[in-house]
């Protein structure tokens, strides 16, 4: 009478086909994580916007046009927010808002921000501009 031994461990092909497995998944979990992590840099130069858009805001509802003197220091606040060599910037005469990345990828995508007011009643519409480096970044 013969005794079956137990088996006891992996075969090779199995623990070949978890490494298989945990390789397809880092494979498709790495990229994600990269872009995840550029969009929340960049959500600081989206916020950094806020202040500005306020200003322009009032500019554009007290006098009828965006020739104010705007304060862009306050744009200025962060790790992500280009301030020494590309400062953010306000048109006098569109209102558009410029705003430069710094650290977020080799590119520092800039964010740019155009005012509309629709109806006419000096209640502005902000849109990204077709030409801000942060659509082909895909960042915004």
């Amino acid at each position: 009478m013969t005794i079956k031994q137990n088996q006891k461990g992996f075969t090779l092909i199995e623990l070949m086909i978890v490494v298989a497995i945990i390789g397809i998944l880092a494979a498709i979990a790495i990229p994600a994580y990269t872009t995840y992590t550029k969009k929340a840099k960049f959500s600081e130069v989206i916020n950094a916007s806020s202040g500005l858009k306020v200003d322009v805001d009032i500019c554009y509802q007290t006098t009828g046009a965006y020739a104010c003197t705007f304060d862009t220091a306050g744009a200025a606040v962060g790790e992500y927010v280009d301030s020494t060599s590309n400062p953010p910037t306000v048109s006098p005469t569109t209102g558009v808002i410029t705003i430069t990345s710094t650290g977020i990828d080799s590119t520092n995508p800039d964010y740019v921000l155009t005012p509309t007011d629709p109806n006419s009643v000096g209640a502005l519409t902000w849109s990204v501009a077709s030409n801000s480096g942060c659509i082909s970044a895909g960042l915004c």
